[in-house]
């Protein structure tokens, strides 16, 4: 009797991520993708019912966490408050499904593009300068 792997949290989210690749015909997790995708999530803003919003999310999230780890040399992980995202260069931590939600809510002021489009700035930015105490 051959004992069949479980799946890992990462499993299944490489599944929807892919998932959400194939559904929306796009060819990489990449610039072009993410692009997609927030013209996607403007194009679902109020059409989406409370019952299956939570699933989009999470799905749409997959993806753009997805394009995070393959253009950016991300890593998924699990934050210091426990929730799931992508690190970037042992500084950055990006909750990709908190940013989806975002756009859903925000529209395109919160645009997943503009985010994504961002990180090469956010990335070559000197890390912060922690201040001392004032003696």
């Amino acid at each position: 009797m051959s004992a069949e792997a479980q799946p890992t949290p990462l499993d299944s989210i490489n599944a929807a991520a892919e998932q959400v690749r194939q559904q929306l015909q796009l060819k990489a997790f990449d610039a072009e993708g993410v692009a997609h995708l927030a013209n996607f999530i403007q194009a679902q803003r109020g059409q989406l019912g409370a019952a299956e919003r939570s699933g989009v999310t999470m799905a749409l999230g997959c993806f753009l966490g997805q394009c995070l780890v393959h253009t950016y040399r991300g890593e998924w992980g699990t934050g210091k408050d426990g929730s799931t995202g992508v690190g970037l260069a042992g500084r950055f931590f990006f909750n990709p499904f908190h940013l989806v939600d975002a756009q859903l809510n925000e529209g395109e002021s919160a645009s997943v593009a503009a985010f994504f489009a961002s990180v090469p700035k956010r990335l070559q930015a000197p890390p912060a300068v922690r201040k001392g105490w004032i003696s």
